[in-house]
């Protein structure tokens, strides 16, 4: 049982952080396309602004190779509870933070379209969720030290 939970958390920190980067990549990828039609020349800014939810998606990436090593048929039941929980933070954290850091961009991304000179704002507003993305990955690496008790 233990070890199936500790697969489970895992799944989720890999499965729904990355789901969540690849939606919030096609929101801006999706905004860009439209930029294009007014404003081609500003394809660059777009594209470092529309990949920016791909960071969630590393983020759970890291935390199952930070556990990967540790889950082990043997472990404990609240060792088990441990990843999963690491998992469901990551996973949760990523998957929604990606989402709406794609719509922050893709925000920005519009108005670029429009003329307006918005790229540093877009980037300091869209590291407000990426914030919380990032939180998640320390609590799962804190998360660790509970794996030794």
């Amino acid at each position: 049982m233990a070890y199936f939970l500790a697969l489970l958390g895992m799944g989720l920190m890999v499965g729904l952080s990355g789901a969540g980067s690849a939606i919030g990549l096609v929101i801006g990828g999706s905004s860009v396309l439209g930029m294009m039609k007014k404003k081609p020349e500003a394809f660059g800014s777009g594209l470092v602004l529309s990949g920016l939810p791909a960071t969630q998606g590393l983020y759970g990436f890291v935390a199952f190779i930070m556990y990967n090593g540790l889950v082990t048929p043997q472990i404990t039941l609240f060792q088990g509870c441990v990843v999963l929980g690491a998992g469901l933070a990551v996973a949760l954290a990523c998957f929604i933070s990606a989402i709406y850091q794609g719509k922050v961009c893709a925000n920005g991304i519009a108005a670029i379209g429009q003329g307006h000179n918005v790229f540093g704002n877009t980037m300091v507003l869209a590291a407000f969720p990426e914030f919380y993305a990032i939180l998640s990955l320390v609590a799962a690496i804190l998360m660790q030290g509970l794996m030794r008790i």
